[in-house]
């Protein structure tokens, strides 16, 4: 693992959204709405993890539709980007409970989140810190943002169903 080829513009811009991501996840945390610890803890985790599985399949291996910053080798900034999908997933987790989403608002629920993820996508490609590669495009990606909200939102209903997410 390298550190980086160059510190320039995108690693900076990659700081700067992780500051902002964790600095309203932890204000967030910090409510006293916020979410149960075991919720917490399993919305961050699945947040990095989903993300990473992602990144390992179409954005690396046989696929490599994409490669993040500036090698295709990992650096270290490649760490710091992964740490940018767990608030996300804490985010999708606290505002799903917050707005109550139920059956007749889970597809606009989903939606908004998947386009939030191609605008993000967008941005990250925008200040190169995503190459999209071997004919890619950004549209590609809303059937997968699209399924990955849709298995979340699933996941929360069988989480729901079995305790209540928020802190007592």
């Amino acid at each position: 693992m390298k550190i980086w080829k160059d510190f320039g513009g995108n690693e900076l811009i990659l700081l700067l959204m992780i500051v902002t991501a964790y600095l309203v996840y932890f204000l967030l945390i910090r409510r006293p709405d916020r979410l149960a610890k075991q919720i917490t803890v399993l919305s961050l985790l699945w947040g990095m993890a989903i993300g990473i599985l992602y990144d390992f399949t179409i954005g690396g291996g046989r696929t490599d539709f994409y490669k993040v910053n500036d090698l295709n080798n990992y650096e270290v900034t490649d760490v710091l980007y992964y740490l940018l999908f767990a608030p996300f997933g804490y985010f999708f987790f606290y505002l799903y409970e917050k707005l109550n989403i139920s059956k007749k608002t889970f597809i606009i629920y989903v939606l908004a989140w998947a386009l939030l993820g191609v605008f993000i996508q967008w941005v990250l490609t925008a200040a190169d810190i995503i190459f999209l590669q071997k004919e890619y495009k950004l549209m590609h990606s809303f059937p997968i943002f699209l399924l990955t909200q849709t298995l979340t939102g699933i996941y929360i209903q069988v989480l729901k169903s079995k305790e209540s997410l928020t802190a007592e």
